[in-house]
């Protein structure tokens, strides 16, 4: 048995609480003003017993997380609707419900939600569709049709059916650290350890079909790239230089991965061809050029360097070979992550001594500073752009926390125990 394995063997049994340790919390701490007025009735259960999930809970939790939608709550409803003909308009305006969302559950083999969403003031239907997928998905179909919702009401494709990377540190009563690595739903929920370890975890990075992960283990005593299906578990080591092998980047078309290494003697950027291995070294510089970020065309890398003297943001053309400075308001700028859009960057920067998150314009180049606490890193944007997740410190506790990009709402998301950082939010996740 190897040392990686005796490590797995040793914690087998602590994995049912190293789930319970890693579940993460919601605590909003800022929304809109004016947020939408909507219910969010509970869906009628078609079968024997209980229903498995309240579908109708998930979706009111993630509306109201958004900070854009007060939900009505339950016990201020005058009824419980599951079907139009027996919405009483009246009864909603009274309580100035803008929108109400009714649904049915049922299971037959598949779980099917059909739900609509009604205009209170105009007494019309907006939208109706359905739901379907196994029981044991029951909150990710909860969460697509908060998609579906969140998309009707704002015209911005919602990003609550996505899932979450990050790295969780407990500490015994020995003072060892344990580190796991964690999957978890959008919400924190249903947390599962994908890796526990004596040894540091890191640099979580998600492939673009969401299938697949790449992260930094320290497991073989220094730092190694390597990948891992999610469907089947199966692992992959991708490196072992001596020195340097840090942040791993999937391409945009899932076939290559950027990566740092000091193989060379110096910190540099290399893309590593995933069929072949094969390296190809793009950058070559004296100074240290770290954490690489694609583009979403594939055409070109952001990267942090400190070839100007302090750590700034540069931008990599893979086909004409040039490097250019990207960022120059502020004297330190780093862990650049790049909008599907590929128009706003957020990346770290450093403010009368305090770090914080902020969101760079490239077409502008106007950079917008979105928090306020004093040690915030590790910045990761939702595929939709909308929000913004990051690692920071609240109270003696690492914590994790999400600002949306124009900074007016605003959630933290601490664990149960413990501290939690190095955030990764997936892509969209096919069905």
């Amino acid at each position: 048995m190897n040392r990686f394995s005796q490590v797995i063997a040793g914690f087998a049994l602590l994995l049912a609480m190293s789930a319970a340790h890693a579940q993460l919390t919601i605590e909003i701490t800022q929304g809109v003003d004016n947020p939408t007025p909507i219910a969010v009735v509970p869906f009628a259960w078609q079968g024997a017993g209980t229903a498995p999930e309240d579908i109708a809970g998930v979706v009111n939790s993630d509306l109201s997380r958004s900070g854009q939608f007060s939900p009505v709550d339950r016990r201020d409803m005058l009824g419980f609707p599951s079907v139009q003909k027996d919405i009483f308009y009246r009864d909603w305006r009274a309580l100035n419900t803008e929108y109400i969302l009714i649904g049915r559950v049922s299971i037959a083999g598949q779980m099917r939600i059909e739900y609509e969403l009604y205009d209170v003031t105009r007494q019309t239907q907006v939208f109706s569709a359905v739901e379907e997928g196994s029981p044991n998905e029951a909150r990710m179909l909860a969460h697509r049709v908060s998609d579906r919702v969140y998309e009707q009401l704002t015209g911005i494709p919602g990003a609550f059916a996505t899932r979450l990377l990050y790295v969780s540190v407990t500490r015994n009563p020995t003072g060892k650290d344990y580190y796991r690595l964690t999957l978890a739903d959008s919400d924190g929920a249903r947390p599962i350890v994908l890796l526990e370890s004596r040894e540091p975890v890191m640099s979580p990075s998600w492939s673009p079909d969401g299938n697949q992960i790449a992260y930094v283990s320290f497991e073989t005593s220094r730092p190694a790239v390597y990948r891992q299906d999610l469907r089947t578990g199966a692992r992959e080591q991708l490196t072992n230089f001596r020195g340097l092998n840090s942040s791993p980047a999937w391409s945009p078309d899932g076939n290559s991965m950027a990566m740092v290494l000091s193989k060379g003697g110096n910190p540099d950027i290399y893309i590593m061809n995933l069929a072949t291995k094969r390296l190809t070294q793009i950058t070559r510089h004296y100074a240290i050029d770290t954490e690489p970020a694609w583009m979403p065309d594939g055409q070109s890398l952001l990267f942090t360097s400190d070839r100007g003297g302090r750590p700034q943001i540069y931008r990599y053309n893979l086909r004409t070979g040039n490097t250019d400075r990207v960022t120059f308001e502020g004297n330190y700028n780093a862990r650049a992550r790049v909008a599907q859009d590929g128009r706003n960057v957020v990346l770290v920067t450093q403010r009368s001594g305090q770090f914080h998150i902020a969101i760079l314009d490239l077409v502008t180049e106007r950079t917008q500073v979105l928090t306020s606490t004093a040690l915030d890193e590790s910045p990761s944007i939702a595929p939709n752009g909308s929000m913004v997740l990051y690692a920071t410190k609240y109270g003696d506790r690492g914590i994790l926390a999400a600002v949306s990009v124009d900074g007016g709402v605003k959630f933290r998301l601490p664990a149960r125990d413990g501290d939690v950082r190095e955030p990764a939010w997936s892509p969209y996740m096919r069905r």
